[in-house]
């Protein structure tokens, strides 16, 4: 089939192209010696409609401009908030609000006796290029494939791990696949900076991933990744989604609905590219998370790929029988709990609680079949909403139940989602009202992941949004936004290859072997948090201890600076979400 014109703006490919080519870089992070003195901002920049708001550090001045880049043409001019202390970063800071600055350009924020801000650019389309590295970064992680310059420039890598050829560990074995069957499980991404797989991230990232298309499916038809499946009659996130999906349907066995916990080598490569990686693979212990997160995402998944069946041979039928087999293996086996076997060293996701998941498949299962003994299931008064994360799902049931809330049975109780909802966003929003960052995270959120936790925090604040029209829900979820594009507490892009100081050296094995300078664009690292548990490993030191400022931007830092597939799935959806829903600027 010849591929569809690309709809994706010109300018929009050019700099992912460019991206891809090697040939835009942004700055190294900001020392630790001058941090305290920058003004901090969304590096990448904003909708002509957004809050927009900088955070200066406390000095004598109580004025602001906005300036033109690299001119003394000022455009706008403001008065600073009043200091006020923000213990997660030691500091006194005060806050200059910008949001009326509208007009499409490229700008700097001017405080006297400081160092002028990083240029920032206002337009229509701030965040559609940065959305689409979100999820190009996913098949520049893609396992069991080669990756040809024509879709991945300078980052063009040979095929690695086809993992067609995997044993079943004796943790997994069963009389219909004892020990050493060799089973064929290729495709899906790679889970972080190592080369396995696992089923309990993949749930949580691949249903971010279906949520974003679910909520705004006219904004990602319109895209354009330059992928292999462009072209092909299906948006481009969903053809990105289905690498993984249909590795995830390998893991389930068969013979008893049950799924393995994880794909994975015994012990973590090295810092090599994935065709130098060659241990033997195995597939270890079915578990309960695994099954539930599974049945949870391919019910999910049954309802979003249903318009595409006829190009996807029934794809939709069989994720929701998959569901629904791994959902009856999980009431068989409600406390299989991931122990990790003495020869295997990988990642664990071990999870002993597992009430959030069953309430997540439940909910997911209700909404794809109509059902309502899966509501019951779901025990909903039961089911909190907190910040999602791969440990605690529970707030996604509430998110899909909201999403389709006009189309459940009465057996639903209308108020209760509505309350699950908005009383998160609510308590978001106050954080976020009484920070003098202007952000949602307390000193509490600085924990591995850092990251993604505001952007989780924001993807809820949306879900509010959605539910009920506060605008202050909107601009809380923009703060997550700007907070990891540099309005943080070291003035640096968690995003790799976004901003004019971004992150250089993330724990990233190919990031790390295959000789480009620059790292992999578009991922989302880990972020500042005060555990440090791997200063031990490095040969650098963190510059602070600070929790919002204990963050090392060098390739050793897994506990601050490594990539994940699940902390890049809410940068999708938040950037996404608010280019698609902020509304224009007011006419002057």
């Amino acid at each position: 089939m010849r591929p569809a014109p690309s709809r994706t703006a010109p300018h929009i490919t050019a700099m992912i192209s460019l991206l891809l080519s090697g040939h835009l870089h942004a700055a190294p992070a900001a020392s630790s010696s001058n941090q305290d003195n920058q003004i901090k901002l969304d590096q990448v920049g904003y909708l002509p409609g957004s809050a927009k708001v900088a955070v200066v550090p406390d000095v004598d001045g109580a004025a602001f401009t906005v300036v033109k880049a690299g001119s003394d043409t000022v455009v706008m001019r403001g008065a600073l908030g009043a200091a006020a202390a923000y213990a997660p970063a030691a500091e006194t800071v005060r806050l200059a609000n910008f949001s009326g600055l509208a007009a499409p350009g490229r700008y700097q924020l001017r405080v006297a006796g400081l160092p002028d801000s990083p240029p920032f650019a206002v337009g229509t389309d701030a965040y559609q290029a940065l959305n689409a590295a979100a999820i190009k970064a996913y098949y520049l992680n893609r396992a069991g494939i080669a990756l040809p310059e024509k879709h991945a420039g300078i980052f063009a890598r040979k095929a690695g791990h086809p993992d067609t050829h995997v044993l079943i560990h004796e943790s997994a074995a069963s009389a219909a696949r004892p020990a050493g069957t060799v089973i064929s499980s290729p495709k899906g991404w790679y889970d972080a900076g190592d080369y396995n797989k696992y089923i309990v991230n993949s749930g949580i990232t691949t249903y971010t991933l279906l949520a974003a298309y679910e909520d705004f499916p006219d904004f990602y038809k319109a895209q354009d990744l330059n992928i292999p499946e462009s072209g092909n009659g299906i948006p481009d996130i969903l053809n990105e989604v289905l690498w993984n999906l249909e590795w995830m349907l390998t893991m389930q066995d068969p013979a008893d609905g049950g799924v393995y916990h994880k794909l994975t080598d015994k012990s973590f490569d090295g810092m090599v590219m994935p065709e130098q990686a060659r241990q033997q693979r195995y597939v270890v212990q079915k578990s309960t998370a695994a099954a539930l997160d599974f049945a949870a995402v391919m019910a999910t998944a049954s309802r979003v790929l249903k318009p595409y069946d006829g190009k996807l041979n029934g794809m939709s039928a069989r994720a929701l029988a998959a569901s629904k087999a791994a959902w009856q293996w999980a009431q068989k086996n409600p406390a299989v709990y991931y122990r990790q076997p003495k020869d295997i060293r990988t990642g664990e996701y071990g999870d002993a609680n597992v009430g959030d998941e069953f309430g997540w498949a439940a909910a997911e299962l209700y909404i794809s079949t109509g059902d309502d003994a899966y509501y019951k299931a779901m025990r909903a008064p039961e089911l909190k909403a907190t910040i999602p994360s791969w440990s605690d799902v529970g707030a996604l049931a509430w998110m899909s139940l909201a999403r389709h809330r006009k189309q459940l049975t009465p057996a639903a109780d209308q108020g209760l989602i509505a309350a699950r909802i908005d009383g998160l966003a609510d308590g978001l929003a106050k954080v976020w009202k009484d920070s003098a960052y202007g952000i949602t995270m307390q000193t509490g959120d600085y924990v591995w992941g850092s990251s993604a936790v505001v952007l989780n925090q924001s993807m809820m604040l949306l879900q509010g949004y959605r539910l009920n029209g506060k605008r202050e829900y909107l601009q809380a979820a923009q703060s997550g936004l700007d907070y990891v594009l540099g309005r943080n507490a070291v003035g640096t892009s968690f995003v790799t290859g976004y901003g004019s100081r971004s992150a250089q050296q993330p724990h990233h094995r190919p990031s790390v072997a295959d000789g480009v300078a620059a790292p992999v664009p578009g991922f989302l690292v880990g972020g500042p948090q005060p555990g440090q548990q791997d200063k031990g490993d490095c040969p650098a030191s963190y510059p602070s201890a600070v929790p919002a400022k204990s963050w090392l931007d060098h390739a050793c830092s897994y506990a601050s600076n490594e990539i994940a597939i699940n902390w890049n799935a809410p940068l999708v959806y938040v950037s996404g979400a608010i280019q698609a829903l902020t509304p224009p600027a007011p006419a002057n």
